[in-house]
Formats: C-alpha cells, sequence, structure tokens
C-alpha cells in the first residue's frame, strides 16, 4: 500500500512558477508509475504528466515544454515542476500512484489529498 501527501500548492501569478511535491510511503514505491492530475471548478479530472518506475514519461499536450515531472526513488518523492503558469492552470492538483505509467485516472490506486494552485492574470 502507498500513502501519498501533495504539498507546495499556492497563489501566483501568470507567468511564475511553481513545483509541488509529493511524499510517499510505503515498500512499493520505486515499483509504481506516479502521476499529476488537476481538477477545476465544474470539470472533470485531467491528467498532468507520468513517470513510470524507470523514469519514463508522459505529459498532457497542454503542460508540455512547460511542466516537468521528476521522482527521487531514494527519497520516496515526485515533484512537479510548474514554469509559465497561466489562469487556466488554477485547479487542485493530486499525485497518483498505479502499478503502470498511463494517463486515465482509473489506471492509479492511490491518491494524495491534493493540493490547490490558483494562477492570477
Amino acid at each position: 500500500q502507498v500513502q501519498l501527501v501533495d504539498t507546495g500548492g499556492g497563489l501566483v501569478q501568470a507567468g511564475d512558477s511553481l513545483r509541488l511535491s509529493c511524499a510517499a510511503s510505503g515498500r512499493t514505491f520505486s515499483r509504481s508509475a506516479m502521476g499529476w492530475f488537476r481538477q477545476a471548478p465544474g470539470k472533470e479530472r485531467e491528467f498532468v504528466a507520468a513517470i513510470s518506475w524507470s523514469g519514463s514519461t508522459s505529459y498532457a499536450d497542454s503542460v508540455r515544454g512547460r511542466f516537468t515531472i521528476s521522482r527521487d526513488n531514494a527519497k520516496n518523492t515526485v515533484a512537479l515542476q510548474m514554469n509559465s503558469l497561466q489562469p487556466e492552470d488554477t485547479a487542485v492538483y493530486y499525485c497518483a500512484a498505479g502499478p503502470f505509467l498511463g494517463t486515465l485516472a482509473t489506471m492509479y490506486t492511490y491518491w494524495g489529498q491534493g493540493t490547490q494552485v490558483t494562477v492570477s492574470s
């Protein structure tokens, strides 16, 4: 079992950067794929980025080139570096863990509590 705690959200201006972090506990973290999803008010949860246990990555088209996902298996952490933030990036961001790298929320078993990111124009 994996337990996840998301941190790092906040209020920033358009063009700013923010770094989210997810701390994981559990023996299977190093073998888990990790993902970041986000959910804006009135919208469905959407895929942002994911990284496999070996370091392969996947990004949503809307964030590719601006966001970078990384992981440190020794520290059981995964991070999402977000640059050039825009108001449309405003959402609650969730860290997730699952057995395989994927873009669907249903592929992930464990979820963090979420952290709010608000980007003002």
